[in-house]
């Protein structure tokens, strides 16, 4: 197969472009090249350095896989401990009176985790059982939403102890959904309160490249709004192909971390234009991290976010049209569309995103994003938790903040999901493949 130069991308220790006419655009001009390292890539910002330390399980909490030392790179002074041990955690939200919330899909249940110490591990209790597939957390005051595969419950929550549930928001698509007889890649729903009250959800695609999604009723590969303690929603940006991080910045604004999508051809003139090589999928589409306002959309499956090249970056890049699916760019006019903020390396798989009000010296305050790492991507891309620090009113670049989850032969240990600050300004991890929850604190 033939070797093509590759873009490089964040996510080792460090925590072009053609414009698309709906008017018989020209092929896209060829890509600027760098060098091919044929390993795992550099970071695209020169982030603070990070140091080893060892992962410390509490009494109670050193089952496998830490059963042996562990040890992630995280900025110096910081320290990981193993604080809770939640087989499949997933996302995670704090309650009012100071309990984590824990979702597990694959159990069907929300665990409340109550801290008992600096150094102790916490107690922990189903809070509810017998959902479908729950995954997003968010409240507003006492009332806790969560997100099923297939509809948006609300409930009232007092004293570590909920009551009152009620459907605000149902007939979302999932795998039961007859139109889709049982295939859905990405059944799974985020949640989000806005700062009146409405309702985001996020409604991933059926698969790599649906684009039947566009038009399905609910509109699949979204993000929709319902009203204040629900109702019918609407669109509120589409083109979103697996917008799992969903999350409300300061300002109120609504951003998303989009899982983008696999195997894309070449789309750029010359020998190669339409071929689909490994070099270029490793590091093509960039996943977005954008703010969303009405109507707007990120382009899938038509459109594709690309990295710059040399220098490397992925902040306000604009869009490709993909030579698969809109080869002559009539489907969608990739060049009206917005660039994005922000992004991470292509098959990153960012899932949990929450805004922390400040981590301390130079970091502030800033987004926190769970990158789960590659599925397919050869090299593996490594698992991480990343920031995106807040900034005159938008996000800056990637900043990786704890890795180390993945060896040098691609084998993982450990899959952040999300992390959240707690109310004790430590950071609380969810890591499924681990089955923990780890708290991070800073150094004096």
């Amino acid at each position: 197969m033939k070797k093509i130069a590759r873009v490089v991308v964040a996510g080792s220790l460090a925590i072009t472009l053609a414009a698309c006419s709906a008017d018989q655009p020209p092929a896209p001009a060829p890509a600027p090249a760098v060098a091919s390292s044929g390993s795992a890539a550099p970071p695209v910002t020169p982030g603070r350095a990070l140091v080893a330390t060892t992962v410390r399980p509490f009494a109670g909490t050193g089952g496998a896989p830490f059963d042996q030392a562990r040890q992630v790179q995280a900025p110096p002074g910081w320290k990981v401990t193993v604080w809770a041990r939640v087989p499949s955690a997933r996302l995670l939200a704090w309650t009012p009176d100071k309990q984590l919330l824990v979702s597990r899909p694959k159990f069907g249940d929300v665990l409340e985790l109550t801290p008992s110490g600096d150094d102790a591990a916490p107690a922990q209790r189903t809070l509810i059982s017998g959902l479908n597939q729950p995954h997003g957390l968010a409240f507003a005051g006492n009332t806790l939403y969560v997100a099923e595969s297939d509809q948006v419950d609300s409930f009232a929550y007092r004293a570590g102890a909920v009551s009152g549930k009620r459907v605000v928001v149902d007939g979302l698509p999932d795998a039961k959904s007859p139109e889709l007889g049982g295939a859905y890649a990405h059944a799974l729903k985020s949640v989000a309160v806005g700062k009146d009250g409405a309702l985001y959800v996020s409604v991933g695609s059926t698969g790599n490249i649906s684009a039947e999604d566009r038009d399905a009723t609910p509109q699949r590969a979204a993000i929709l709004r319902a009203p204040a303690g629900g109702g019918k929603p609407t669109v509120f940006a589409r083109g979103v192909r697996n917008g799992t991080g969903l999350a409300v910045d300061p300002d109120g604004g609504v951003w998303t971390a989009v899982n983008n999508r696999d195997n894309i051809a070449y789309p750029y003139e010359g020998a190669d234009q339409g071929r689909v090589m490994e070099d270029y999928v490793n590091d093509h589409p960039l996943e977005p991290l954008a703010r969303l306002t009405p109507g707007r959309d990120l382009g899938w499956p038509f459109c594709n976010p690309d990295p710059a090249s040399s220098p490397p970056s992925y902040t306000d890049r604009p869009f490709v049209r993909d030579i698969q699916t809109n080869p002559d760019g009539t489907k969608l006019d990739c060049a009206a569309l917005p660039p994005v903020e922000q992004g991470m390396g292509a098959h990153s798989a960012p899932l949990g995103l929450s805004f922390a009000t400040d981590l301390g010296g130079a970091y502030g305050a800033g987004a926190l994003v769970g990158i789960h790492g590659s599925w397919n991507r050869n090299p593996p891309r490594a698992p991480e938790v990343s920031f995106f620090a807040w900034r005159n009113g938008t996000l800056g670049p990637q900043q990786t903040l704890l890795t180390g989850f993945q060896g040098k032969d691609g084998s993982r240990w450990g899959r952040p999901v999300m992390a959240v600050q707690g109310p004790d300004g430590a950071l609380y991890v969810s890591d499924d493949l681990a089955g923990a929850v780890y708290r991070v604190t800073r150094g004096s």
